[in-house]
């Protein structure tokens, strides 16, 4: 099957052909569990699909542009995707493959530049000035990643070419799914200006509102609105940063590595639960996604946090700093079970529970030195080794026997 066939729309859309002083690349998958899902079922493409629990609980990870034409997007509960779009089909998320893909994607766009800032697992941001010579122009690249993608992985993504981050971002967007769009450096504030003001960043609800009582309803309208208004209207901060991203200034590089400040994982039943060991053993298959995620991100961690939601959707964290920084899942769900042993909910019926690893620090901050007669426990070896063959054989290689049976639908934190 061609990708015009699997999207419906053609391979390229350009806003000018000028790309000279764009090396700016914003490159997103487009609907990228979904995606994922339907190269094991291939007859759902064409059709309204939904990434979530088919229980009906938690919000939706993911649907295919067909869903998104009916209402459905990505965060709103479950519950009322399916109210809106009855017709959907409805995949439990396999993150195992998703993450399989994202790192081969990130592959693909570290073979082209170093400089790389991923966003997300789905997109990332590429500087390619230093490419041009070995790879041609800007856009030359954007459509020859295009192309890797969807030859690798048999999926499609969009790409945004600019002469910013920001500018690179809104244009991927705009030529969503399966597009490339160019935003020649001299024809961004034509581009910008008749955008909604909600296209900003930092522009959410509140902001619009603010604006929207001002008068101000695209980009075009902010842009001639004085500053020194927008910086008592919504702040200093606020007001400066939206008066120059309304004239498409946007100074930020390309950031090679930003740390994760905290990995977490958690689980959203489908029907309430208050048995202790079913709690226990989800605490458990939450802290080996956890410690596997620190792993691959090269990190360790020092505090171990939990969150309990209950029935009435009240929701308590606990948290614990370990004596030593670690990467190891069984400790995580150690801490993560004295935790919920001591919130005094072991009995109280929960309807959603987390675990997270924060104030990561890179992996050799580790090291520790063994007691007199101490042994080396081997567990981190033995996870890693687990880790290894997950990498090739799949996210079900390797799982603890209390798992093997029962295992819910996940969704990242």
């Amino acid at each position: 099957m061609s990708r015009k066939q699997l999207t419906g729309v053609g391979p390229l859309t350009r806003i000018g052909a000028d790309d000279v002083g764009c090396p700016i690349l914003h490159v997103d998958m487009d609907a990228f569990f979904a995606s994922v899902e339907l190269l094991d079922r291939p007859e759902l493409r064409g059709r309204p699909v939904i990434v979530g629990s088919p229980a009906g609980r938690g919000v939706v990870l993911s649907a295919t542009y067909e869903a998104r034409a009916m209402g459905v997007h990505s965060a709103m509960p479950m519950s009322r995707a399916r109210r809106i779009c009855p017709q959907a089909t409805v995949i439990a998320p396999t993150h195992g493959k998703y993450q399989a893909i994202s790192t081969g994607v990130m592959e693909i766009f570290h073979s082209i530049t170093p400089l790389v800032e991923p966003i997300a697992s789905d997109e990332a941001f590429l500087d390619v000035a230093g490419a041009g010579r070995r790879l041609g122009p800007p856009a030359a690249i954007g459509a020859m990643i295009r192309a890797q993608v969807w030859e690798r992985f048999g999926i499609t993504c969009s790409v945004g070419v600019a002469s910013s981050k920001f500018v690179a971002k809104l244009a991927s967007k705009q030529c969503k799914p399966d597009g490339l769009l160019v935003v020649p450096a001299a024809e961004v504030v034509a581009f910008l200006h008749p955008l909604p003001v909600s296209a900003l960043w930092g522009v959410g609800e509140r902001t619009e509102a603010s604006l929207a009582r001002l008068g101000i309803k695209s980009v075009g309208d902010l842009a001639r609105v004085p500053v020194a208004t927008l910086r008592r209207e919504l702040g200093e901060a606020a007001g400066a940063h939206l008066a120059a991203l309304a004239w498409g200034r946007d100074e930020r590089p390309v950031t090679v590595h930003q740390p994760d400040k905290s990995i977490g994982a958690e689980e959203t039943f489908a029907t309430d639960v208050d048995d202790p060991a079913a709690i226990r053993r989800e605490l458990l298959r939450l802290s080996e996604r956890v410690a596997a995620r620190v792993r691959r991100g090269g990190h360790v961690g020092r505090t171990v946090s939990v969150k309990l939601r209950r029935a009435d959707f009240s929701t308590i964290t606990r948290s614990r700093t370990l004596r030593e920084p670690t990467d190891v899942a069984q400790e995580i769900y150690a801490t993560a079970c004295e935790l919920y042993a001591a919130s005094g909910l072991e009995r109280v019926r929960l309807r959603l529970v987390g675990v997270r690893m924060e104030n990561l620090g890179p992996v050799g901050s580790a090291a520790r030195q063994l007691g007199l007669g101490e042994r080396e426990s081997g567990r981190r070896e033995a996870e890693q080794a687990m880790d290894r063959a997950v990498r090739r054989f799949g996210p079900d290689a390797v799982i603890p026997a209390s798992l093997v049976k029962g295992r819910p639908d996940e969704m990242d934190g």
